[in-house]
């Protein structure tokens, strides 16, 4: 199993106006931590794609060449990429470039975003959600596999026998599709043959295993081998020496943001009481000692009928940059030699 991070990029600054200084110095740190994940021997490392104040992610692929001309192991990734609001053709160049630059290190999580703000920034209507994620992931697995491509579609010119360069080191480039929940995204990961990023970030992760099991016979029914399939899981995590301590260190900053992402959605206030039901046994919150977050991770895996890959998304809490730097060791050194 990988095991790594994805970050939202998430800024602490308070203050309503635009402070540079301070997004200077939260981009370094950002940048420092990826660094420390390589160094420590951590599998991968994701930057998600936000169009908000609170993240500075706009630009993923931006970030991950910054990292990649830092780092010398660890792969890079988008956590996820906002495919229906994004041109196929400049997301293909920008990882291709991106594979380059890490030497044959970048991968991409495609979906359509937990936020809506990209649709109309970027002039796309809701209406079309399924429609334009449906036809621009068709147009960037034939970018994928053909370098003079023919296509034709509703949201874009179409492409008359067009060359797309720059080509990428790996072949082929490494595609994720990354769900939520709906079950039509998992039969359509299964079909084609992509494997699968699940972001589970509340409930019991047990519960997504008839999902996961549509992903496989999907799969299996389209003829793709079962080591194609590959299972990865996205969670909400922090890491620390005892897990009461994690758990007192992750919960306010979680509150804050859950509870205001309620207030778009219509959840109420997140509670203390909450939090310790997700922390528990089956909860989806990898919240915890070293040993403790170990053995969920395991107990997770073998209700899910196996997982692949398992990211730690905790820089959302409003946790120091020097906890978040010390999860980040601790990850290095007790979880990944405890999961093997």
């Amino acid at each position: 199993m990988e095991v790594g991070i994805d970050s939202f990029a998430a800024t602490r600054s308070q203050s309503k106006a635009h402070d540079a200084a301070a997004d200077m110095r939260e981009m370094e740190n950002l940048l420092q931590r990826i660094d420390l994940a390589d160094q420590a021997g951590l599998h991968v490392f994701g930057i998600g794609e936000h169009h908000r104040k609170e993240f500075m992610d706009a630009a993923p692929t931006m970030i991950l060449a910054a990292a990649a001309a830092r780092t010398k192991q660890i792969r890079l990734t988008s956590a996820v990429t906002v495919l229906s609001a994004a041109d196929p053709v400049r997301v293909f160049q920008s990882f291709a470039t991106l594979d380059i630059i890490s030497r044959g290190r970048a991968e991409m999580v495609v979906g359509r975003g937990s936020f809506i703000e990209a649709y109309p920034l970027f002039g796309y209507s809701l209406e079309d959600y399924d429609e334009l994620f449906i036809e621009k992931l068709d147009l960037l697995l034939q970018i994928r596999e053909e370098e003079t491509v023919k296509w034709k579609g509703k949201f874009r010119a179409p492409l008359n026998g067009v060359a797309i360069y720059p080509r990428p080191v790996q072949e082929p480039l490494p595609v994720w599709l990354g769900v939520g929940g709906t079950p039509q995204s998992f039969a359509r990961a299964g079909t084609l043959g992509l494997p699968l990023m699940v972001a589970i970030i509340g409930g019991e992760t047990h519960r997504f295993r008839p999902l996961i099991d549509l992903y496989r016979e999907a799969g299996r029914k389209a003829g793709h081998a079962p080591e194609k399939l590959k299972v990865g899981l996205h969670s909400l995590g922090y890491i620390a020496e005892t897990s009461p301590q994690a758990r007192d260190e992750f919960f306010p900053g979680y509150a804050e943001t859950f509870t205001k992402i309620g207030k778009e959605r219509g959840w109420g206030p997140v509670t203390r009481g909450q939090f310790e039901a997700q922390t528990g046994p089956t909860g989806a919150l990898l919240v915890g000692s070293p040993q403790e977050v170990a053995e969920k991770i395991l107990r997770h895996s073998e209700a899910l009928g196996g997982v692949s890959r398992l990211t730690f998304q905790m820089d959302n809490a409003n946790l120091s940059h020097e906890k978040l730097l010390h999860s980040i060791s601790l990850i290095g050194k007790d979880i990944i030699p405890l999961v093997k």
